[in-house]
């Protein structure tokens, strides 16, 4: 049964049984709890429910516009909202407007009518990728141009696939350019994995914003060369490819004709299949707030788009899962402009798995030949005997070339943040502004305990316990075992503890305070031990929780404000203190004691960051503290500045 108010305080009073003073002190272990702190309160499916129903309240359905004029006046407003407000948020103003700057570094002359350029090009400054040129020896007259954007390739541009397809489209008459990817082929260097992608947000530059800006440099060089013709430029590309198809196609009007291939789903088909979408770039923080990737293809009309997803495929985005998103409730768009049928659909089942090989490729040489009026080439030219080594292909990149945590460190030293005023007025005056800053950096929005559920207990010689499942005003929850020694008083005082790796793990600093007489609230809140929701990937419904609009840290925060806040309420109005370990539930209790410091008397914490940089230079791996990886975070605050924001919460730091 649920337990509130005055039941809770009966509830402890009839399992206090008197015993000895000298029962009371030294009698429980870490040993003598692993037992009761090692059993979850309820399946990690259970919070995965949760989860799947919370965010199913954040799906925004397409809108019904009246005519094609209406919705193409809605395009270009979407268009201006996600570079302007979402990708390119906190990134120089120079760099998102300057010209590419693509340095030849060599040429293969092939002997079968193309020739191989080699290119290294500058994302922003300090940061060279490369490129691949394939062009057709003749030309007559300006000719199309398609940017051929790779996923998460292992070779890198010098994939089989992807050769022979830019292969076939030079000697077609098309000019291809193939742009290598951070994190893979030759770029697949330390601190240039797209989880390293997370520091960009620290420190207040959205990630999508790298990787929009490198794809979007093809895209800028292409149009700049004398023999294309500007007004056929295609994209297209597999996997992580079919994401920057996508998403490059939707929001660059220069983009003529599209081709994605399994590249990504709707927030429906994600909520449901999460395991289909965990990266940092695809789920870039505040992307699908509002809207979802089916407004990105329903943005394409007019402009031929072709989809083009696997029936039984391997990796993610299978057919018969997103096409009711993401092409039946977008072919509409496409019929206001009278054109339904250039929103094409294909289900590739030679092989249905993840894949973009000779089925997908005749699709796209077909769609991308109709559309550019072209003569058709029905079957692929014979290439199998051209593709090369990827040490034939590689271009190499300058030495020190920035890495994307170099990039991170290098944005974060332009941050400049006010010292934390040492004068009390000055500082009690600083403080609110502050306070009301850090709600809006963390999405904060205060949460409840609704109903705090009993679901097993203990009653020993010298230890009482009971299990809770905390269910909040938001619809998601939190768990904990509570733990008392039996001859402890009722007006002992109350301690939270957290840990990073749940509170299985805080056997001896729960034996600690149990020992000294305390009550004790053994906390798991949401991602972390017992209460983290299953997921097939780690920080994948973080992740989903970020591109929507929340920040797993601001949710967290919430929850033990709230918990905090029940504790009090039921045990007499006592303060609550809070003993941590690890760096995640640190910052955790620093940000909640910040946003509201009338919740807790004291913030002890073991093992914890002085300062958010640590994050930067360990460097600490995204998804081992996704939630610490919050935009804007490191940008305008740091710790000590969240410590003098808690004030007057005491907050301690021990090794």
């Amino acid at each position: 049964m649920k337990t509130t108010g005055r039941n809770f305080v009966i509830a402890l009073a009839a399992m206090l049984l008197p015993v000895t003073a000298e029962t009371l002190h030294g009698q429980t272990t870490e040993a003598t709890l692993h037992s009761l702190l090692a059993q979850p309160v309820e399946p990690a499916a259970a919070s995965a429910l949760q989860m799947e129903q919370y965010l199913s309240h954040r799906i925004t359905p397409l809108p019904s516009p009246r005519s094609a004029s209406d919705w193409a006046d809605q395009e270009q407003r979407l268009r201006k909202h996600v570079l302007d407000d979402i990708a390119f948020h906190g990134w120089p103003g120079e760099w998102v407007q300057s010209a590419p700057n693509f340095q030849e570094a060599g040429v293969i002359e092939s002997g079968n009518g193309y020739r191989v350029r080699k290119f290294r090009y500058e994302i922003v400054p300090g940061f060279a990728a490369t490129a691949l040129l394939y062009e057709p020896e003749k030309t007559n007259g300006r000719v199309p141009a398609i940017l051929n954007v790779i996923g998460h390739e292992p070779m890198g541009n010098a994939a089989e696939y992807e050769q022979k397809r830019c292969i076939n489209f030079a000697k077609r008459g098309i000019v291809a350019l193939s742009l290598g990817w951070a994190g893979f082929g030759e770029l697949a260097i330390k601190g240039d994995d797209h989880d390293d992608a997370a520091s960009l947000d620290l420190v207040g530059s959205n990630a999508l914003g790298f990787f929009y800006l490198a794809m979007r440099r093809g895209l800028d060089y292409l149009a700049t060369l004398p023999q294309v013709d500007a007004t056929r430029l295609g994209v297209t590309g597999l996997s992580g490819g079919g994401w920057q198809t996508i998403l490059l196609s939707s929001t660059d009007p220069r983009v003529a004709v599209a081709v994605e291939v399994a590249g990504f789903g709707a927030l429906p088909s994600n909520i449901t299949r999460p395991a289909d979408t965990s990266e940092v770039e695809e789920d870039a923080t505040d992307l699908t707030q509002g809207e979802d990737y089916p407004f990105f293809v329903a943005m394409r009309a007019p402009r031929p788009t072709l989809l083009i997803h696997n029936a039984e495929d391997d990796c993610c985005f299978r057919a018969a899962l997103v096409k009711p998103y993401i092409y039946d409730q977008v072919r509409p768009f496409f019929k206001l402009f009278g054109k339904p049928d250039d929103l094409g659909w294909y289900e590739s089942s030679d092989p249905g798995t993840h894949n973009y090989q000779l089925f997908n490729r005749l699709q796209a040489y077909r769609f991308f030949q109709e559309h550019f009026h072209l003569p058709v080439v029905p079957d692929e030219i014979p290439s199998s005997t051209e593709v090369r080594t990827p040490q034939e292909l590689a271009i190499g990149v300058p030495g020190g070339n920035l890495t994307i945590v170099g990039l991170a460190k290098k944005l974060a030293a332009t941050n400049t943040r006010p010292a934390v005023p040492s004068d009390g007025a000055a500082r009690n005056a600083w403080i609110a502004p502050q306070r009301e800053k850090l709600k809006q950096v963390i999405r904060y929005t205060p949460v409840s305990v609704e109903d705090a559920w009993r679901f097993s207990n203990t009653k020993r010689m010298t230890i009482r316990t009971l299990s809770y499942r905390f269910d909040l005003s938001n619809g998601l929850s939190a768990s904990g075992v509570w733990l008392q020694a039996a001859g402890a008083t009722d007006d002992a005082p109350v301690t939270i503890v957290l840990n990073d790796k749940g509170y299985a793990a805080a056997g001896d600093v729960v034996a600690e305070h149990v020992n000294r007489g305390e009550q004790v609230l053994a906390l798991d809140l949401l991602f972390t031990g017992s209460a983290r929701p299953e997921a097939p990937n780690p920080a994948g419904w973080e992740l989903l929780l970020a591109t929507v609009g929340d920040r797993p840290l601001g949710m967290e925060a919430a929850q033990l404000i709230g918990i905090a806040n029940w504790l009090r309420a039921n045990s007499g109005g006592r303060p609550v203190q809070v003993e941590t370990e690890g760096i995640r539930t640190a910052v955790i209790a620093e940000v909640a004691a910040a946003i509201e410091p009338a919740a807790f008397s004291a913030v002890t914490s073991h093992h914890a960051m002085t300062s958010l940089s640590y994050l930067l230079d360990a460097p600490v791996p995204y998804r081992s503290a996704p939630d610490l990886f919050c935009l804007d975070l490191y940008k305008y605050f740091d710790i000590d500045s969240i410590v003098a924001i808690a004030a007057p919460t005491k907050i301690k730091n021990v090794e």
